[in-house]
């Protein structure tokens, strides 16, 4: 399974991604391996959701080759090569049905992806707070 894909997977996760999706396209199309699919219920959230994938995937060392409609936030599609990422709003993914579109690919189960997630790298580990010195 794709390590890329999985770190995609738990940033949107982390930024309570709605109703995620991965399908492995792989068979039925030559230009990537999987979609990732999400919506969230507001812009501010599907930016954050948008804005988690693209550091996560910075601090393993990928970078999009293409990110379009962020601005808008109905339907934002990040292209990682391999994995492509749809995060749309709940009215853009009911009108575009990219499942439907897409009916032939193979459904993986998110759940068991997420459950095979290590824990974070060091670079993107939210730091602790500190006990003040002196013990309180």
């Amino acid at each position: 399974m794709s390590q890329v894909l999985k770190i995609a997977l738990k940033a949107v996760d982390d930024k309570k991604g709605i109703d995620v999706l991965v399908l492995d396209i792989s068979a039925v199309a030559t230009f990537a391996d999987y979609f990732l699919v999400c919506s969230g219920d507001s812009a501010r959230q599907i930016q954050a959701i948008v804005d988690e994938v693209e550091k996560r995937m910075a601090a393993s060392g990928h970078r999009p080759s293409h990110v379009e409609g962020y601005a808008n936030s109905e339907w934002v599609l990040m292209d990682y090569g391999d994995l492509i990422v749809h995060v749309f709003s709940n009215k853009a993914r009911a009108y575009y049905e990219l499942e439907r579109l897409w009916r032939d690919a193979k459904i993986l189960d998110a759940a068991a992806l997420l459950a095979q997630v290590g824990p974070e790298p060091a670079s993107v580990r939210r730091p602790r707070k500190r006990r003040p010195a002196g013990g309180g």
